[in-house]
Order: C-alpha cells, then sequence, then structure tokens
C-alpha cells in the first residue's frame, strides 16, 4: 500500500476478494435531500460494501449533528460492520456529495491507520461498468479497538481563543456564497457568514465533477495558495456540519500536511444564534 489515501477502481477491483479488505459506503446527504444514502445503498452499492452513517456513529447525546463519538461508541460501531484492527478499511461515497472523506478523518482520529478512499466513489466505479448489488450486508461483528486523538479535532472554545491567537488558519469549504452570507444556510435558525479571519476553499473545486475524481496535486496546491492559505502553516479545517470539511483535509494529506485538525461543530455549532463572532463577505 501506498502512503496515498486514495486507491484507485483497479486496485480495489483486484483486492475485493482479500479478507481483510473491508469496504465501507459512506456516502452522505444534507438535511431534507432525498433518496436517503441508506436508501441509494440499498439500490447499489460496491459488491460486500457496509453502510457507515455518520448520524448513526456520532454522539448521540449533542444536538448538534453527527459529532464525533465516544472512543467506545466508535470500537463498538465499527466492530458492527466487522470490522477488526487489522483490517483494511477502503470507503467510498456516491461521488457527487463527497464524504467518504470525513469517515477516513474519523478512522484516523480512532486509531485506525489502514484506512483509504476510492478515488472516484460509486460515480466512477459504475462508469466503469464494475458490478453493483442490492440489499443489506449482513456482517459478521468483529473486535475493534479505538484510541483516540485529540490533536485531530477542534472544539468552537479552542477557536474561539484562536480568533485572538490567530496560530492556526482556518480553511472553510462551504460555497462562496454562503461562506460571504449572501446566501441562507440550509439549516435552520443557522446565521450566515463565516468565522472571522477564515479562508474559502469550496470543496468542490478539488473534484472533477463529470469523474468524481480528486485532482491532481497540483491543482489542490493552487486551490489553497489562490485562496491565501499558508501551506507552511498550522490549519483547521470547517465547513457546515463537519462532513464536506474532510475534503480540504484530505487534500492537505495528499498535499504532505497531515497534522491538520477538523473543527467538529463547524458552522452548525458557530453559526448558532447568539454565538461567537462572524464576518460576511470575502476572505
Amino acid at each position: 500500500m501506498t502512503t496515498d489515501p486514495l486507491v484507485s477502481t483497479e486496485w480495489l477491483a483486484a483486492h475485493m476478494g482479500d479478507a481483510n479488505v473491508k469496504i465501507v459506503d459512506a456516502s452522505f446527504k444534507l438535511p431534507g435531500v432525498l433518496p436517503l444514502p441508506k436508501d441509494d445503498y440499498l439500490a447499489a452499492h460496491l459488491p460486500g460494501a457496509v453502510f457507515f452513517d455518520v448520524d448513526a456513529v456520532s454522539d448521540h447525546s449533542n444536538p448538534l449533528p453527527h459529532m464525533f463519538p465516544s472512543v467506545e461508541q466508535f470500537g463498538r460501531d465499527v466492530g458492527n460492520l466487522g470490522i477488526g484492527n487489522s483490517d483494511t478499511v477502503v470507503l467510498y461515497d456516491a461521488g457527487g456529495w463527497v464524504a467518504a472523506p470525513r469517515a477516513w478523518w474519523m478512522f484516523l482520529s480512532y486509531g485506525h491507520g489502514n484506512v483509504r478512499i476510492l478515488n472516484g466513489g460509486l460515480k466512477k466505479w459504475r462508469a466503469e461498468g464494475r458490478p453493483t448489488e442490492s440489499g443489506e450486508v449482513e456482517p459478521k461483528p468483529a473486535t475493534f479497538t479505538a484510541s483516540y486523538d485529540a490533536n485531530r479535532v477542534r472544539s468552537m472554545q479552542q477557536l474561539i481563543a484562536n480568533l485572538e491567537s490567530r496560530k492556526e488558519q482556518v480553511i472553510d469549504a462551504r460555497a462562496a456564497d454562503r461562506f460571504e452570507g449572501r446566501a441562507p444556510e440550509p439549516r435552520p435558525g443557522i446565521r450566515s457568514g463565516h468565522i472571522p479571519g477564515a479562508r474559502n476553499v469550496p470543496y468542490n473545486l478539488l473534484f472533477d465533477a463529470a469523474t468524481g475524481e480528486m485532482k491532481p496535486l497540483e491543482d489542490l496546491r493552487a486551490a489553497f495558495t489562490n485562496a491565501g492559505v499558508k501551506l507552511d502553516a498550522p490549519i483547521v479545517t470547517s465547513c457546515g456540519s463537519g462532513v464536506s470539511a474532510g475534503v480540504l483535509t484530505l487534500a492537505l494529506y495528499r498535499l504532505g500536511i497531515t497534522d491538520t485538525a477538523l473543527y467538529d461543530g463547524s458552522w452548525s455549532e458557530w453559526g448558532q444564534a447568539g454565538g461567537p463572532a462572524i464576518a460576511t463577505g470575502p476572505a
């Protein structure tokens, strides 16, 4: 295996029969978008793939959407998907709304380094005429012992402190009109705008919409530098609810910047009425 988090459809097709390769559909959609990701999964998924529900594998005591769960819950939920600590996990999503990177960062944050993302996801897989299957996959439960690396995640309190220190750059993955406060947020009651001082790199700039594949490294580098991001300084990624921020995290990781952090609450937390200061307009 290479250190690149991405694997090709050719690689996965050649290794699908390996007993220790576990394929996981981590598709996600914004609230209210139908059909639900689980229904899409039941209709068509890669052979043998189990479904990773980011809303289920989350802290249910927290009213914010899909916040990181306890280390015990993550281990239990992942073990119930048939994944053990010695397995190679290959995540994919539908290839349009890019969500697999969020699950990838969760696996890394909970101590599982042997995790990859299928470049192009289901979109590229199907375009190449590769097989899919329908219905539920019933995995044999496994034992997954998780450990938690808090350095990979940031809280609102840490980012409020960062407003003064400016030790870390905050990069927002939302579309420019949401970042600048020109468009309403998809979640009701959330203010429009961005964290003061944040930069904006919309996640869709990092992917080829036609194929679902991630763009070449030089294009990824240009997207960040053109947005005023210093690639040699500390970085925190953010978005609407901590999902598409993972796309920025993945792109940075592929550029060799592996020590970033993700703001789990993201704008669904910061943008609440009565929350911290916000900014509008371009970065």
